[in-house]
């Protein structure tokens, strides 16, 4: 390692453009991305020092950054590496604005990342620095409402005595100008996990945010047997996982990767993450890339499995990096993609569109027993009570004009044209213990200019009702069919009172007599 003397910085020179400097906070970023930019210049520096750092520390040496925020007094950020620091002769252009690096081959490419996201986060900032091989720490701060409004072109360094295999880099960022908290947080974690999962997965790089270990974690694959238009399956089961050869465009233009279907559907995280040099660019947490001519519209069972990971190389990237600028590309490659996905050997697409999740057939033969066996242990214990509670019901009851006043966990409404019928559905989900009956129905006739004597039908379930507690608690999965169905049967007693059937709320009145009384209970 070099350990000469190194020279002494005493100012450092930020022109040209320090007026840029004030108007970088209204650029169009997204934290994560904005994030991103001292991830990469992190990365950067240990890959271009990582030989000098493994000799250093030996083969087990691993690239770590911290992201630590806070929330109070103004909000503060700080990301700290342990890479190479930025050397004597880099020093200056690190902080003139646009100024080009020598290399763009790598993940800094534009001379602006760090400058661009420091003063989109903040009007004050440090970096405090110490590279590899050089026996001094150096510290420079920005603030930017001073700089622009003296004019100022130099800004003053601090320098101090550092060890020569000191080796960090630290950015602190002050005053935001937007606080990260609550569900910002959650995603910043999930999107950097995803940005940097190439990096994370082979061993190289560990980021952590506020202490916690981002890593991503792949999506289970399906493995089924390929089913038919009929949807039935068809020959063994297989993995859908299909590698992808280079598309080849010509001038230094191609795209490599795999395709794959998800074991779960999920309209939220299937479709693609399109990477460059190893950085994912389009398509993290659930923003993937799913062009509509490959995935369809978010019903298409395509767009609800199909995902993978494409590197594409030769193409650039806007200067936030977090999109591609395909020119003339896009159109030809998804044609290329999309045929690719339905090769013979495994059609993708095919798969996606025919195959249905069903239980096993094993499976759903002893949940089937279990469920029927606990029904009619239940029936055997309360159903005498509760028939002869139903029956005793007077059967000739008015349907209520309005629901009562009640807790509510959620409330939609929905206008609906139906035989030149004006409509509008109330549907309530109740969470007020005082609601005593599982389904309520209340119909009505809306006056006044607003109602425009449309016909309102009030659904309401209740979620503390002893037999969703039981049965359904905090599920979401298990809650909406039990919502769809208490809507239908809602919507069918209307159009059978609608069409003449007198009484047509009896069966729903005894089925909550019946559910309270026997089916809540084991």
């Amino acid at each position: 390692m070099n350990t000469a003397a190194t020279r002494s910085i005493d100012t450092i020179s930020i022109r040209p453009g320090v007026n840029v400097l004030s108007i970088l906070r209204h650029l169009n970023y997204r934290p994560w991305f904005a994030l991103a930019e001292f991830v990469d210049n992190s990365i950067q520096s240990f890959l271009m020092n990582r030989a000098e750092l493994l000799r250093l520390h030996g083969g087990q040496f691993v690239l770590r950054v911290d992201i630590d925020v806070e929330q109070y007094d103004g909000g503060r950020i700080s990301v700290r590496d342990n890479a190479g620091g930025i050397k004597t002769e880099d020093y200056s252009r690190a902080f003139r604005p646009a100024e080009l690096p020598p290399d763009r081959t790598g993940l800094a490419e534009f001379g602006m990342g760090m400058k661009s996201a420091a003063c989109w986060f903040s009007p004050t900032w440090q970096v405090r620095t110490s590279a590899l091989g050089e026996t001094v720490m150096r510290q420079v701060n920005f603030e930017i409402e001073r700089i622009v409004a003296d004019r100022i072109e130099e800004l003053q360094v601090t320098e101090t005595p550092a060890e020569a295999d000191a080796h960090f880099t630290e950015i602190t960022l002050l005053n935001l100008h937007k606080t990260l908290a609550g569900r910002t947080i959650s995603k910043i974690k999930e999107h950097l996990s995803d940005i940097y999962r190439v990096y994370t997965r082979e061993g190289l790089v560990v980021i952590r945010f506020n202490g916690e270990e981002l890593i991503y974690t792949d999506p289970d694959i399906l493995v089924a047997p390929e089913y038919d238009e009929n949807h039935e399956p068809v020959g063994d089961p297989v993995e859908w996982r299909l590698d992808l050869d280079d598309f080849d465009f010509g001038q230094g233009l191609r795209v490599r990767g795999f395709a794959a279907l998800r074991r779960t559907a999920s309209t939220k995280y299937a479709g693609f993450s399109l990477f460059r040099r190893n950085r994912l660019i389009e398509g993290s947490g659930d923003d993937k890339y799913r062009p509509q001519a490959v995935f369809g519209t978010p019903n298409d069972f395509v767009y609800q499995r199909l995902f993978g990971e494409l590197h594409l190389e030769g193409f650039d990237v806007s200067h936030t990096k977090d999109g591609f600028r395909w020119d003339e590309n896009e159109e030809p490659f998804l044609e290329l993609l999309k045929e690719r996905l339905n090769d013979t050997a495994k059609p993708l697409i095919r798969q996606a569109r025919n195959y249905r999740a069903r239980p096993a057939k094993q499976a759903l033969k002893k949940a089937a027993e279990a469920s029927s066996t606990r029904t009619a242990q239940s029936l055997e214990r309360h159903g005498v009570a509760a028939v002869e509670s139903a029956a005793a019901d007077p059967v000739h009851v008015a349907t209520a004009r309005s629901l009562s006043p009640a807790g509510l966990a959620s409330r939609r409404i929905v206008d609906l044209e139906f035989e030149n019928r004006r409509w509008r559905i109330v549907l309530e989900l109740s969470d007020d213990p005082a609601i005593g009956e599982w389904f309520e129905v209340s119909e009505a006739v809306l006056s006044g200019e607003e109602g425009g004597g449309r016909e309102l039908l009030g659904l309401r379930l209740s979620l503390r009702h002893p037999f969703m507690e039981r049965f359904v608690g905090a599920d979401g999965e298990k809650l909406e069919p039990l919502v769809r169905v208490a809507t239908a049967l809602g919507l069918a007693e209307k159009v059978s009172r609608d069409g003449g059937i007198a009484m047509a709320g009896t069966i729903r009145r005894k089925l909550n007599r019946i559910l309270t009384l026997a089916l809540s209970r084991r």
